[in-house]
Protein backbone atom coordinates (compact mmCIF):
# COMPACT_ATOMS: atom_id res chain seq x y z
CA UNK A 1 0.00 0.00 0.00
CA UNK A 2 1.53 3.37 -1.44
CA UNK A 3 1.48 6.05 1.05
CA UNK A 4 -0.08 9.42 1.28
CA UNK A 5 3.81 11.07 1.86
CA UNK A 6 4.47 8.93 -0.93
CA UNK A 7 1.64 10.09 -3.46
CA UNK A 8 2.58 13.80 -2.56
CA UNK A 9 6.05 13.32 -3.70
CA UNK A 10 5.10 11.82 -7.53
CA UNK A 11 4.67 14.75 -10.35
CA UNK A 12 1.30 16.30 -10.65
CA UNK A 13 -0.17 14.34 -13.35
CA UNK A 14 1.06 10.60 -11.46
CA UNK A 15 -0.92 12.35 -8.58
CA UNK A 16 -4.04 13.17 -10.75
CA UNK A 17 -4.02 9.46 -12.09
CA UNK A 18 -3.64 8.20 -8.57
CA UNK A 19 -6.60 10.38 -7.76
CA UNK A 20 -8.42 8.66 -10.61
CA UNK A 21 -7.92 5.31 -9.58
CA UNK A 22 -8.71 5.85 -6.20
CA UNK A 23 -12.65 7.58 -7.40
CA UNK A 24 -12.70 4.36 -9.57
CA UNK A 25 -12.17 2.00 -6.61
CA UNK A 26 -14.59 3.93 -5.10
CA UNK A 27 -12.49 5.40 -2.33
CA UNK A 28 -13.88 8.67 -2.76
CA UNK A 29 -12.85 10.09 0.85
CA UNK A 30 -8.85 9.20 -0.14
CA UNK A 31 -9.63 10.79 -3.77
CA UNK A 32 -10.56 14.04 -2.27
CA UNK A 33 -7.85 14.43 -0.11
CA UNK A 34 -4.71 13.76 -3.14
CA UNK A 35 -6.93 16.11 -5.16
CA UNK A 36 -6.98 18.99 -2.69
CA UNK A 37 -3.40 18.49 -2.32
CA UNK A 38 -2.65 18.62 -5.67
CA UNK A 39 -5.20 21.39 -5.95
CA UNK A 40 -3.42 23.21 -3.63
CA UNK A 41 0.16 23.02 -5.25
CA UNK A 42 -1.18 23.41 -8.35
CA UNK A 43 -2.42 26.92 -7.72
CA UNK A 44 1.24 27.64 -6.39
CA UNK A 45 2.52 26.68 -9.69
CA UNK A 46 -0.12 26.68 -12.65
CA UNK A 47 2.53 26.98 -15.34
CA UNK A 48 3.84 23.32 -14.12
CA UNK A 49 -0.34 21.80 -14.82
CA UNK A 50 -0.35 19.34 -16.98
CA UNK A 51 -3.80 19.28 -16.33
CA UNK A 52 -6.39 21.61 -16.61
CA UNK A 53 -7.41 22.83 -13.25
CA UNK A 54 -10.97 21.76 -14.59
CA UNK A 55 -10.45 18.35 -14.67
CA UNK A 56 -8.59 18.35 -11.58
CA UNK A 57 -11.48 20.24 -9.87
CA UNK A 58 -14.46 18.51 -11.87
CA UNK A 59 -12.70 14.71 -10.07
CA UNK A 60 -12.78 16.60 -6.45
CA UNK A 61 -16.37 17.59 -6.94
CA UNK A 62 -17.42 14.02 -7.81
CA UNK A 63 -15.44 12.41 -5.01
CA UNK A 64 -17.33 15.22 -2.75
CA UNK A 65 -20.90 14.11 -4.01
CA UNK A 66 -19.97 10.59 -3.91
CA UNK A 67 -19.01 10.61 -0.14
CA UNK A 68 -21.99 13.05 0.59
CA UNK A 69 -19.73 16.08 1.28
CA UNK A 70 -22.12 18.23 -0.69
CA UNK A 71 -21.78 21.80 0.19
CA UNK A 72 -18.10 20.66 -0.74
CA UNK A 73 -19.04 19.27 -3.97
CA UNK A 74 -21.61 22.52 -4.79
CA UNK A 75 -18.42 25.46 -3.70
CA UNK A 76 -16.12 23.70 -6.55
CA UNK A 77 -18.42 23.08 -8.82
CA UNK A 78 -19.58 26.36 -8.76
CA UNK A 79 -16.29 27.76 -9.18
CA UNK A 80 -16.14 25.46 -12.57
CA UNK A 81 -19.28 26.82 -13.63
CA UNK A 82 -18.36 30.83 -13.11
CA UNK A 83 -15.30 30.11 -15.26
CA UNK A 84 -16.63 27.93 -17.88
CA UNK A 85 -20.49 28.32 -17.55
CA UNK A 86 -20.73 26.48 -20.76
CA UNK A 87 -18.91 23.15 -18.79
CA UNK A 88 -22.01 20.99 -19.46
CA UNK A 89 -21.46 18.30 -16.97
CA UNK A 90 -20.32 20.34 -14.17
CA UNK A 91 -23.74 22.18 -14.56
CA UNK A 92 -25.58 18.91 -14.58
CA UNK A 93 -23.79 17.71 -11.37
CA UNK A 94 -24.20 21.18 -9.61
CA UNK A 95 -28.00 20.87 -10.82
CA UNK A 96 -27.85 17.69 -9.08
CA UNK A 97 -25.89 18.45 -6.00
CA UNK A 98 -28.73 20.90 -5.02
CA UNK A 99 -31.16 18.63 -5.41
CA UNK A 100 -29.81 16.02 -3.10
CA UNK A 101 -29.66 18.94 -0.77
CA UNK A 102 -33.68 19.70 -1.20
CA UNK A 103 -32.52 22.74 -3.29
CA UNK A 104 -34.84 22.20 -6.26
CA UNK A 105 -35.54 25.64 -6.87
CA UNK A 106 -32.21 26.55 -7.43
CA UNK A 107 -31.17 23.30 -8.83
CA UNK A 108 -33.84 23.86 -11.83
CA UNK A 109 -31.93 26.25 -13.94
CA UNK A 110 -28.57 24.32 -13.53
CA UNK A 111 -30.64 21.41 -14.77
CA UNK A 112 -32.12 23.41 -18.04
CA UNK A 113 -28.68 24.74 -18.95
CA UNK A 114 -26.90 21.39 -18.74
CA UNK A 115 -29.88 19.47 -20.65
CA UNK A 116 -29.52 23.24 -23.73
CA UNK A 117 -25.55 22.11 -23.59
CA UNK A 118 -26.46 18.65 -24.26
CA UNK A 119 -29.27 19.03 -26.83
CA UNK A 120 -31.84 17.69 -25.13
CA UNK A 121 -34.47 19.86 -25.54
CA UNK A 122 -38.17 18.71 -24.22
CA UNK A 123 -40.16 17.46 -27.23
CA UNK A 124 -43.81 19.88 -27.45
Amino acid sequence: MTSFATVLDMGFYERFRWAEGQFEDRDYRGAARTLEALLEDLEREPEEAGHPLTDVRLLLARAYYHSAQLRRAEAELRIIVQRDPVEHYARLMLGRTLQRQARHDEAAPHLRIAAALAGDFPEE
